[in-house]
């Protein structure tokens, strides 16, 4: 048996990527060297960023375009507005999907500095 743990990201500059995401999310990462930084969430979620240079086995990077997304559940509807509001205010973010009423529940959409999709969401109740 396994199970999912952890999400890493490939990014051009681990620095600048650690210093964005530590300021997003007001955590510091566990461990940071120059080509690989990993964060770890109350949860224990693991988000780690990597060098797209020097991962293995080697990404085009002249090719490279990030895609898929990291997504954030919430508790309460409300709190997608909260961050959507506290998450607006960075300069470095920017937002591709006001809060809006979905299928499966409220959410809105944001890109960080490498093109990656982050989505807060909070999930309709099952009936």
């Amino acid at each position: 048996m396994f199970t999912a743990d952890m999400t890493i990201l490939y990014v051009p500059n681990v620095v600048k990527s650690t210093d964005f995401y530590a300021s997003l999310f007001d955590i510091k990462p566990i461990n940071v060297t120059p080509t690989f930084a990993m964060f770890v969430f109350e949860n224990g979620f693991k988000l780690g960023l990597w060098s797209k240079y020097t991962v293995l086995p080697s990404v085009d990077t002249q090719q490279f375009t990030p895609n898929g997304e990291i997504t954030f559940k919430v508790q309460h509807k409300a709190d997608v507005d909260f961050l959507y509001n506290e998450w607006g205010a960075f300069r470095e973010i920017t937002i591709i999907q006001s809060p809006a009423e979905m299928d499966f529940g409220y959410t809105f959409t944001a890109i960080d500095p490498d093109g990656h999709r982050l989505r807060v969401m909070w999930l309709q109740p099952e009936e």
